[in-house]
């Protein structure tokens, strides 16, 4: 099992005190998993009672060592009026053999990527995408099972209420950057936008605020109108 936790701040990059949010306060825990001798019909029929589109593959003491997709099974339809000779054909499960494979063993990915309860919601989406997956598995330091995220989880934080993110910004960003007795910088968030105003003593200032604001979770942009006193 490959267990991926994503990159790592590096040393002198600005932190929100408040954010990122982590994996495990966004994933689904109550999970629908399988062995590895579960039948393809089994898991058709788990997909649509339970409206999941791929199904963690267990070992019997539990930890996650492969993941069956949707795009799995899908091979058996694709290639359903094949040469089923073929399908016997000692090679990888890829393609027109895969239509062959009945059990989760076959048709697993293996080694599952998965993510580690602890990882920020950023570095569980750069997983995605780089390996190209819909869902992850979310798993201890023993490799045990223990929720999935899914884009949908990671897609909550922009859900967050204006007032809220106003406040975050606030109490972690402006405050931190521009304390008293500096005039005040003004935030005020609209579907999700931020907007800062407000005049600042050094124009250098103004890029790490709006990059600290961006790295608030659930903001989705920001329209910095802060002017500099030296400019003035």
């Amino acid at each position: 099992m490959t267990a991926v936790s994503g990159p790592r701040r590096r040393s002198g990059e600005e932190s929100v005190p408040g954010s990122p949010h982590r994996v495990s306060e966004v994933m689904t825990r109550a999970v629908v998993a399988v062995g590895r001798r579960a039948l393809f019909k089994d898991m058709v029929e788990r997909m649509e009672q339970w409206k999941v589109s791929a199904l963690p593959v267990l070992a019997g003491d539990g930890r996650v060592i492969g993941v069956v997709s949707e795009a799995d099974l899908l091979p058996k339809e694709e290639f359903r009026d094949s040469d089923p000779d073929r399908f016997t054909q000692p090679r990888r499960l890829s393609g027109l053999a895969k239509a062959g494979a009945v059990t989760a063993q076959e048709l697993m990915n293996a080694p599952a990527v998965t993510v580690h309860a602890d990882a920020t919601l950023a570095e569980a989406a750069r997983i995605m995408a780089l390996r190209h997956v819909k869902r992850l598995p979310v798993v201890n330091a023993e490799g045990l099972l223990e929720g999935v995220v899914s884009r949908g989880d990671l897609l909550k934080v922009f859900l967050r209420p204006d007032d809220d993110l106003a406040d975050e910004i606030r109490r972690d960003v402006l405050d931190v950057l521009f304390p008293a007795p500096v005039e005040p910088v003004h935030i005020m968030v609209r579907e999700g936008v931020a907007t800062l105003t407000g005049r600042v003593r050094d124009a250098a200032s103004i890029p790490p605020a709006v990059r600290m604001v961006q790295g608030v979770e659930g903001v989705v942009g920001v329209d910095c109108r802060l002017t500099a006193a030296e400019a003035e």
